[in-house]
């Protein structure tokens, strides 16, 4: 990347289960209704309607790139029976963005899968592979000018949320606040199961050789790039040993991709005794985390070198906040490491911030990141500042304030 290359993706990301709603058959409208501690997402921010107004207020700005995901439990409400007006809505959307000058980066797995999927036994399950085959099968129908697909969404995160599924396939309901907000008194993912990152790396290899069969798509996966570091020398083998674990397992899986998602928001430091939560901190962030945009830069490199150079497309990047000037400096700051790093010879491809919407933020509303605020209840699309300036970026390659 080259800030003069004019293929270079500039825009913002979404999830289907977070802003389509109504996600009635997937095991997340499930999860909802069972955690304590759960908002429900509901209508959402209706974009399963009102995705065409999204993609033209992003073009507008300047940006020429959205992410979306495609959402399994539409497709597939039943298992074997493929929804085809769900596949015609979809193919539209991708129409839309093409239409709209919008390079569309489509997301196949965004850790919501049909209900049937998880009662039938889901990713532990026999039939987990061939289930997610037929249906990446049937997608790639309407992906033929489709230029980049991403399989699954942060694998290493949603090896967490695999345990959410013993509330459908069991009696236990798992005990926490939230699988992304941190409580006040703070708390550190598991790490992915074996079997789980066994599983997963299976299913990408497997989407990955589908897509590349039936399409002409860039193919990938994004990670959840921690920014993992340890909090003092003596504990620099445990900081290794978690980073490998959590993070870099995803990585060399990623190492046959077309391109890996680097997917960064803050740091996470790593004592004798594993990730240490977050201390309360005025300027933490809505969920927890530290405001660190220099996380990006850090991500970027690190997956560079352990994929051994596969090109880099940031497929999430953001804060959540109340205060979209705060936004516009994280934005800001996280793109001059983007710079650097591409600088410095680093292939990247494209920043698609997070992101698009304020959205359903798996189980709660509070935290923002949207580039869009949006009235719930009139489901009003509201511009904030900060897509002006991600749009004024896209268009002057600069974080520079332009004159006037």
């Amino acid at each position: 990347m080259t800030r003069s290359h004019n293929d270079f993706l500039w825009g913002a990301s979404s999830s289907p289960h977070q802003i389509e709603g109504n996600n009635v058959n997937s095991d997340w409208w499930v999860y909802e209704q069972q955690m304590p501690n759960f908002s429900l997402s509901g209508d959402a921010v209706d974009s399963y309607h009102r995705y065409a107004e999204d993609m033209r207020l992003l073009a507008e700005a300047g940006l020429t790139s959205y992410r979306f995901g495609i959402e399994w439990a539409r497709v597939e409400p039943l298992p074997g029976e493929f929804s085809i007006a769900v596949l015609q809505h979809y193919r539209r959307m991708i129409d839309t963005a093409h239409d709209l000058g919008l390079t569309p980066v489509v997301t196949l797995h965004h850790f919501s899968s049909p209900r049937w999927f998880i009662e039938e036994g889901g990713w532990f399950g026999e039939t987990a592979i061939d289930r997610l085959s037929a249906y990446v099968t049937r997608v790639c129908e309407i992906l033929h000018d489709v230029q980049w697909v991403a399989t699954i969404n942060e694998p290493n995160m949603y090896a967490f949320m695999m345990l959410m599924a013993s509330g459908i396939t069991g009696s236990v309901v798992p005990e926490f606040e939230t699988p992304t907000i941190q409580p006040e008194n703070g708390f550190v993912l598991p790490r992915p199961l074996p079997e789980a990152v066994e599983v997963l790396i299976k299913a990408h290899h497997a989407a990955r050789e589908i897509v590349r069969q039936n399409t002409s798509a860039k193919v990938g996966w994004t990670v959840a790039n921690l920014a993992m570091y340890a909090d003092a020398p003596e504990n620099e083998a445990r900081f290794l040993e978690e980073r490998y674990a959590r993070e870099d397992v995803f990585m060399e899986a990623a190492r046959g991709d077309d391109f890996i998602g680097v997917q960064a928001y803050t740091t996470q430091a790593v004592g004798a005794d594993g990730l240490i939560p977050h201390p309360p901190h005025e300027d933490n962030t809505l969920v927890g985390s530290p405001y660190r945009p220099d996380s990006l830069g850090i991500a970027i490199r690190h997956a560079w070198e352990v994929t051994g150079g596969v090109p880099i497309l940031v497929t999430e990047n953001g804060i959540a906040t109340a205060d979209d000037s705060r936004r516009v400096a994280y934005i800001e700051e996280a793109l001059k490491h983007l710079f650097a790093a591409a600088d410095d010879g680093i292939d990247i491809r494209g920043y698609l911030h997070w992101s698009a919407l304020d959205n359903f933020e798996w189980g709660h509303w509070e935290p923002t990141f949207g580039l869009i605020a949006v009235d719930r209840t009139t489901f009003e699309r509201t511009p904030k500042p900060s897509l002006t300036r991600l749009g004024e970026i896209a268009r002057t390659r600069t974080t520079t304030p332009s004159e006037g």
